[in-house]
Order: structure tokens, then sequence, then C-alpha cells
């Protein structure tokens, strides 16, 4: 249902079953193989209900670039909203000789992130030269700042929708950056402002989620030709020791259409995003699919078509983010759904939406 309800919405407190936001005793941590069941040890919680009808939280809000965004995360503790886009076409940055296409950032990997408030203002902008597609991000609040984590050092591969046409090649990160949040400037993938981590050797197409209750960090990896993804302790990972807590592979019958457009981390619980935008193959409500993973069993318990924002007039799923409205009930959180839209049929600039769900079983 495309439910508009106000902003502070039905949050709903559920208390976490022992031990829920930290992990099983130390002993229990494994470094799981790359295909090998998940081990228990993550703590059991509640999850969110994917049968919660959406509240609307922005709908479509400007961005920074006029493109589609690719991901988002919130500072929870400062109260921002960080969201990343394709450098849009015509663009020239600080230190450029001329302008570039949009299908050449995209090749590059050069992004753009846009930091607003939590009414939908904007308050800064950073640009990121050679980092990736902006798969998923994730933010770390620090003081009145934060850093953020996302791919980096892009490296070009084609574009599933065009695997036969180089010109629509495509800048995938090949590590994972941390770095702090600077507005205004222009940051290189190679710039000793940003630490690098390689986690799992040999994978590629690495993108990066945070639990901001739990402190845990998810990573999607592709190893061998599958995707998959790994829960470590985001203190432990930021150190340099890269222990998984879980691992789960990522189901066979996603990132085929419709495709992958994003995933979090909450509790026991992955999501997943998926789908495309309308079209004439793809009319209202689309085919935007959810699902959510246990990370003790690799099991898909749900998996449920959304119909949030149904009624916008351009509508593409981008990225999952979880808010917690208040940080003093780190479990009266929201599972945050992204969708780039337009004002309009006749306005093709991109705007941002967003809707999200607070009901837990």
């Amino acid at each position: 249902m495309d439910s508009k309800r106000s902003a502070i919405g039905r949050r709903q407190l559920f208390a976490w079953a022992a031990g829920a936001l930290g992990v099983a005793a130390a002993g229990t941590a494994m470094t799981l193989a790359s295909g090998g069941p998940a081990g228990a040890a993550v703590g059991a919680s509640t999850r969110f209900d994917l049968k919660d009808p959406s509240n609307e939280l922005f709908r479509e809000i400007a961005l920074q670039e006029t493109r589609v965004l690719q991901s988002f995360s919130f500072d929870n503790t400062n109260k921002h909203l960080y969201v990343v886009s394709l450098v849009q076409g015509s663009r020239q940055l600080p230190g450029e000789t001329r302008t570039y296409t949009g299908d050449e950032r995209a090749k590059y990997g050069d992004l753009c992130v846009t930091e607003l408030d939590w009414t939908g203002a904007k308050l800064g902008r950073m640009y990121l030269k050679g980092f990736g597609h902006g798969v998923s991000i994730a933010v770390e609040p620090s003081g009145n700042g934060a850093y953020l984590w996302t791919e980096t050092e892009s490296v070009e591969a084609p574009d599933p929708s065009y695997p036969t046409d180089a010109s629509k090649n495509i800048g995938w990160g090949s590590r994972i950056g941390r770095f702090k949040f600077a507005n205004g400037t222009v940051l290189t993938a190679n710039s000793s402002k940003v630490a690098k981590f390689t986690p799992v050797a040999g994978a590629d197409r690495t993108t990066i989620a945070i639990d901001p209750a739990s402190k845990r960090l998810a990573l999607r990896y592709r190893l061998g030709g599958a995707f998959q993804f790994g829960l470590y302790d985001l203190a432990t990972f930021t150190a340099g020791t890269y222990t998984q807590l879980a691992h789960v592979m990522q189901p066979t019958d996603i990132a085929s259409p419709p495709p992958f457009q994003g995933f979090t981390t909450f509790g026991q619980y992955l999501y997943l995003l998926e789908g495309s935008a309308y079209g004439s193959t793809n009319p209202a409500p689309g085919n935007t699919y959810q699902s959510v993973i246990d990370w003790n069993t690799g099991t898909r318990t749900e998996r449920r078509l959304s119909e949030a924002g149904k009624s916008l007039a351009f509508r593409e799923p981008e990225g999952l983010a979880i808010q917690i409205p208040d940080t003093t009930k780190p479990t009266a959180a929201r599972l945050v759904t992204g969708f780039a839209s337009t004002t309009s049929a006749t306005d093709t600039n991109k705007r941002a939406s967003f809707y999200y769900k607070d009901a837990l079983v």
C-alpha cells in the first residue's frame, strides 16, 4: 500500500531476546568458507514485518545531482541523511579540464554524496572520483560529523543491462573505503584521506552496510562468480581484523531480472532489495521485492512485493537503510527503502523518495 502517515509514524518498541544486540560468546565467532552455511553466532532478535504498510518519509526531494540515487544511509546521532548518486553529465569539477558525459562518469565510477537533514533540506555535497557505482554506503557518526563507508578503487566492467556495449561499461568498486565527509570537497580514490580495506581475498564488487544498533557491518561481495554476504564487528573490522560472525549466500533468483538494488542489516536479519523502474513491461505497482534472510541459518524467511510509493510517476528502487529516530530507543527502528522518482512525465530530472516500515514480528 502507498500509505502516507505522519513523520512520527507508528514507532513500535520491542525487546530483543537475550543478547540480541550483541553476538554470541566470542568463542562462537568463526570465519566461514565462502559457500558454507551460516553459524549461529548472531543473537536472536525480532525482524521487520514486510507485510506492514509503508509510511512516507520524503517524496520527490531534490539532490545535488539530477541522476537517480544509488544508495543512502542515516546518521542517527546528528540527524543527517547521506545519499549517493552518479555525477551528472556536463558537470566539470575543480581540477578537470573539460566536462564529461553521464556514461563517462558511470564508467569512471564518479559519485556525488548529498548531505540532507531530516526535513529533506540539502546541507552539503561531496564528490568522489574513481570510487564505483555506489551500490550501497554506510555512515559511522563521529562527533558532529560522520565517516562514510563506500566501495572504492573503481574497476571498469560491463553493465549487466548492456553486456555487449563497451560504451555503457560501469565502474565497480574493488575495495572498501572509509573517509570523513567534508562538505564541498572532491576526493579521489587514491587520496591518503581514504582508509582502504580488503577483507576477502580475490573478491570484487564489494559494498557495505552498517547496523547502527549493534555496531555490526555487513559486506556484500562477489567471489568465484557468486554474490555473498559476511557479517563483522565494526570496531574489529576497522582495526583490520576480518573475522566473519556469519556468512550467507545471495539467493540465486536475485540479481537476475528484476535486478539487485540494495541491502542492509539489523539484528539477526539481512534485508535485500530488488526491482526495476516502471515501464511498458513493468507497470504500477511494479516489481520491487524485499527479502529477509536469517544470518544464523542463511534461510530466506520472507520475500514480498512492496507497493511503497506506487503512485510515483517514475519509480525505481534504490537502496535500503536503517533509521533510528530516537537514539535512546535503538530498537525502535525503521527499515527505509529509497526510490528514484520524478515530479512529472515531462521532467526527467530525478528526485529521491523514501518510505519506511516500522512494525516488528
